[in-house]
Formats: structure tokens, C-alpha cells, sequence
């Protein structure tokens, strides 16, 4: 399976392989923008380094030294002098609930990237300043204590009281743990003796305001439903902070209908700052779904949107009784659940789609491997783009059958905000949550997802530090199995073009390819490794449209 590009690709005029010159077929209309004096990290196959770049409409149409593409401008050209300054393609998550996080991301405070508790609580204080009295202040997700260098202690309800006192407040630490003020334990009515087990008391059998991970989903469910006007203010806003971050492109967990419609709408006005590729499936819990399930996997239609908005995949869940924790060693399941699992994706195989499963732990991917193999027998998966999803306990052996099944991970390290809590959980084996080197090392195709909002943060220079580093927010060091920068950028931008199915598109800056790109403040081959986190991007182009803008 090969992915598509709408249009033809404007390549006429060529990035020489060596001198960087720049050569022209026929004469063609100048470009509309041009970015030069600077140092442009193409992330091509050969990984040049150019000085500047030239655009045409949506598309990128020269890329050389700088006296050759100032050349080719005419008065009508727009011209950046990047001062020096570092290009790198427009970043890709392969797998975030994108459209999930778009409803609610406004009333929440984000702690992506915070590492200090003293920071944190002053973020509520505002938040709470903001919105008045009695109004819920909430996060969901993309943090844990752990992140907090201060003091990574639970955050217990007189702390929050202290801080939030007139407002209901309501702290999900990724899937692990919630915190609760007085008042939300009030409103929740979780504050006598009859709250669940999943309430967490003192020694006196008072709550402390600490939520173990039973009860997180339920009382995030409970929280006041945004109305369809929220819901698109809150989205534009997300979208506007992840083009700050530098992100342009996502693998798309879950695209609800009537969310998506709102996407489309901004698409075809040519107003949509990122790019949506949709991972969708057929939901299924058990036999006589499963049953329903199968026929209607034949009927998926993908590939028949355009760059902006379109379904690319199957997935991520399969059959929800298979579906691995983030907190637990082992899944509990049987051969009867793998049955019923094997029947889904055999099903998957058979209609020729792309499958992107959830499966993180090693048993897990062990017996998965187990039945796609089987499946294989009958309906060979190798040029479908099958990919395994989080796969944070991947090891040698699966790497090697999965090389030879043809299939591809999605990368999605939970340890950048959860690896103190892996290490409670994992013990030592922890440091190799996610393997990287021999993930890379082993030779597939795999690139990096956040997994956010919700199991974990979102920022990918925070990602890419932790990957070059070892060390999650806050600092601590939770991985050994680290690797060079150049693979770390090359995952979250052209194996990720790979792993939407817009390799022709996007990853990288080349001519032909879409003008996704982002300058950054510093650069990030050269910057000492501990600085990756803090780069901070200047200016996000999306299409050729600037999407994002700092000031140069």
C-alpha cells in the first residue's frame, strides 16, 4: 500500500545531491515565499543541510543555498531572513486523542512540560482567578507528581484548598492517580464513609483527596459538558498551542463524526493550522459483537480524503477485552479473547486495510505476534502497514518477527511524565520502557506518538529530549536505551510521514513535498542535549500559509 498526494509534485526544480544546487527544467512562476540565510535540517534520506527554502502555494519548490533561491523571488515574493536560524520540517505525532483533547482543552490548566510543583499550583491560582468562584478547575491528564523536581509528593486536598479554595478542583495524573480538593470531594459526594474503595483515606479513615486509578475515568465523565460553541473556541485554541509547539500533522486516535465535521468545515475554508490523518476502527467488547463487527470491516472506506483531513488506518482498539493497562505487568486474558481478537484482525487482512493495535506489554505483543502470524498464512499482512501501538516493552524477538511480518511501530513513550511510576510498578526493567536503541537499531520503520492529552504529555521537544537525554519532566533519568538526535528528529518527522500514509507528502523539506515547516529559536544538532526541551519554535508553516508567529 502506498500512500497518495492530491495534486502533481512541483518538482522541476531539484535539490542537487552534491553543492546544493539548484538547477531549472523550464522557467516557472517564482515562488510565493521564500526563507533564506539560515540552516535548513531538511531530514531528507541523505540528511542535508541547505541554507534556503523556496514555496510555491502549498508546496515547497526549491531547496539550495541562498543566492540560488533569492534568485528565483520576484517583487511579489515574500522574503525571511532567518538570521542564521534552524528549519526543521513541520513535527508529526503518529497518535494522539486529537479530537478528545480539542473539547475540553481550554477549561483545563496543562502541566505539559511544568516541573515544579511551586509552578503548577500557581497555574491553578490563576486559572481560578480567571474564571471566578465556584467554577470547576481541572486537568486531564498529561502529568504525574513525579514531574515535580520541589516535591513529587501527592497532592493532597489542604495543599489544594490552600491554593483553590472557592472552586471545585479535579487533578487526573495521566491514568494513575486523581487529586480531589474539599470541595470537589463534597460535590462528588466522595466525603464520608460510604465512598468506594477507590478513594484513598488517612489513618483516622478521612480522604485525603488522592483518587487511585479505579475511580479516574468516572469522575473525569462527571465533569460539566462543554456546549458545541465551547467546543469550537476550545479546539481553535489547541490547535493555535500546538502550532506554538511545532506540531502540524497527527495520527488521530478516535474522529468523532460531528468533531471532525468542524475540522472539515475550517479545511475548506482554508482555515485548519494541522493536518488529520483518523485512526478508526469497529468497536467490539464481545462474541455477539464481534459477530456484528465483521461485516461492516469490509465496508471502511480510507483514503478517500485529501493532505488535511482524511481516515488513514484501522484502530487503535481491536476487541476491548485485549486492551493492555499502562500500570499493570500483565494483561489478564485468555485463548477465548485471542479468538475472538484473531477473528477481528483477520477480518482487517482480508478487506487489504492498515491496522494500528494497541499492545504495549511483552506478553502482550508475544501473543499478538502469535495470531497475526497465523493470520499471515491466509492473508500475507506484509504491504498493509501494520503497526503495533505504544509498544514501550518491545524486545529483540519481537522486533525480528515483526521485521519479517513487515510491520511497524508506533512509538509512544509514557515514560516522559510516568517513569517514576513505571519504576514502581516495572522495577528496573523500566529503563528500557521504551527500548530505542534497539528499536532503531533492529531496522523497521518507527516513529514517535505522545499518546496525549490524557496518558501523557504532548510537547515533542520534550519528547526528543527525553530520547537523546534518558530523562523524564523534572529531570530524573528513566531510560538507558537512548538515542542520537538525528534519529530522534528523523521519528517525529519523516518515519512518521511514513506511519499517516503521506511519506510523498510530508517529513521532510524537499521539493514536491508539502511546505510544512517550523524555524526554531536555536539549533537543535548543535544545542546541548539537556536544551532540547527548551526550544522554543519562532514560526509554524502549514501549506505554505503561516500558521504561527513569534517574530523573527
Amino acid at each position: 500500500m502506498t500512500a497518495r498526494k492530491s495534486g502533481s509534485a512541483i518538482s522541476v526544480l531539484l535539490l542537487a545531491s552534491a553543492g546544493l544546487a539548484v538547477s531549472t527544467a523550464i522557467a516557472q512562476p517564482a515562488p510565493d515565499l521564500v526563507l533564506t540565510n539560515g540552516k535548513i535540517i531538511t531530514v531528507d534520506e541523505r540528511f542535508t543541510i541547505a541554507e534556503a527554502v523556496a514555496v510555491r502555494g502549498d508546496r515547497i519548490v526549491a531547496v539550495g543555498a541562498s543566492s540560488e533561491i533569492l534568485a528565483l523571488s520576484e517583487p511579489g515574493t515574500s522574503v525571511l531572513d532567518l538570521g542564521g536560524r534552524a528549519v526543521i520540517p513541520g513535527l508529526i505525532d503518529n497518535h494522539m486523542h486529537l479530537l478528545r483533547a480539542g473539547t475540553t482543552w481550554t477549561r483545563e490548566v496543562r502541566w505539559d512540560g511544568v516541573g515544579s510543583r511551586s509552578a503548577a499550583l500557581g497555574m491553578l491560582r490563576d486559572k481560578a482567578s480567571a474564571v471566578g468562584p465556584g467554577e470547576w478547575i481541572f486537568t486531564l491528564g498529561g502529568w504525574t507528581v513525579d514531574q515535580f523536581a520541589d516535591d513529587p509528593s501527592p497532592l493532597l486536598r489542604e495543599e489544594l484548598d490552600e491554593a483553590v479554595p472557592d472552586n471545585p478542583v479535579l487533578l487526573q495524573a495521566a491514568y494513575y492517580r486523581g487529586y480531589l480538593n474539599s470541595l470537589a470531594l463534597e460535590t462528588f459526594g466522595l466525603d464520608d464513609g460510604d465512598a468506594p474503595a477507590w478513594v484513598v483515606r488517612d489513618a483516622a479513615g478521612r480522604p485525603t483527596g488522592e483518587i487511585e486509578e479505579a475511580g479516574i475515568r468516572s469522575l473525569a465523565g462527571r465533569l460539566p459538558t462543554p456546549s458545541s460553541s465551547e467546543i469550537e473556541a476550545s479546539t481553535q485554541s489547541m490547535i493555535r498551542d500546538l502550532n506554538e509547539a511545532g506540531l502540524t500533522a497527527f495520527g488521530s486516535a478516535g474522529c468523532a463524526a460531528d468533531v471532525l465535521a468542524m475540522y472539515r468545515r475550517w479545511a475548506d475554508q482554508g482555515e485548519l493550522g494541522v493536518r488529520v490523518f483518523c485512526i478508526t476502527g469497529v468497536g467490539a467488547g464481545n462474541p455477539a459483537q464481534v459477530d456484528a463487527a465483521l461485516p461492516r470491516i469490509a465496508q471502511l472506506r480510507f483514503f478517500q480524503g485529501d493532505e488535511y483531513i482524511d481516515h488513514v488506518t484501522f484502530g487503535e482498539g481491536v476487541y476491548g477485552p485485549l486492551h493492555d493497562p499502562m500500570f499493570l505487568v500483565k494483561s489478564d486474558y485468555g485463548e477465548t479473547e485471542l479468538a475472538e481478537w484473531r477473528r477481528i484482525v483477520t477480518e482487517v487482512a482480508r478487506a487489504g486495510l492498515p491496522l494500528h493495535v494497541h499492545a504495549n506489554l511483552r506478553d502482550t505483543l508475544s501473543r499478538f505476534l502469535d495470531q497475526i502470524e497465523i493470520v499471515n498464512t491466509q492473508y500475507p499482512v506484509r504491504n498493509l502497514r501494520w503497526a503495533f501501538a505504544h509498544a514501550n516493552q518491545l524486545e529483540e524477538s519481537h522486533l525480528s518477527r515483526m521485521k519479517a511480518l513487515g510491520m511497524y511501530a508506533a512509538v509512544h513513550p509514557w515514560a516522559v511524565i510516568n517513569g517514576g511510576i513505571n519504576h514502581s510498578v516495572f522495577g528496573d526493567e523500566a529503563y528500557d520502557m521504551a527500548p530505542l536503541s534497539t528499536i532503531q537499531n533492529s531496522g523497521i520503520t518507527w516513529g514517535f506518538g505522545s499518546d496525549g492529552s490524557r496518558a501523557n504529555q504532548i510537547l515533542p521537544f520534550t519528547t526528543l529530549w527525553w530520547a537523546v537525554t534518558g530523562k523524564m519532566v523534572g529531570g530524573e533519568t528513566v531510560l538507558r536505551q537512548t538515542i542520537g538526535r538525528e534519529d530522534a528528529l528523523i521519528a517525529h518527522t519523516r518515519k512518521n510521514a511514513y506511519l499517516i500514509f503521506q511519506e510523498d507528502n510530508l517529513g521532510s523539506i524537499q521539493p514536491g513535498k508539502l511546505a510544512d515547516l517550523v524555524v526554531l529559536d536555536r539549533d537543535y544538532l548543535t544545542i546541548r542535549a539537556d536544551e532540547i526541551k527548551d526550544i522554543e519554535p519562532l514560526m509554524t508553516i502549514v501549506g505554505g500559509r503561516i500558521v504561527y508567529d513569534a517574530g523573527l
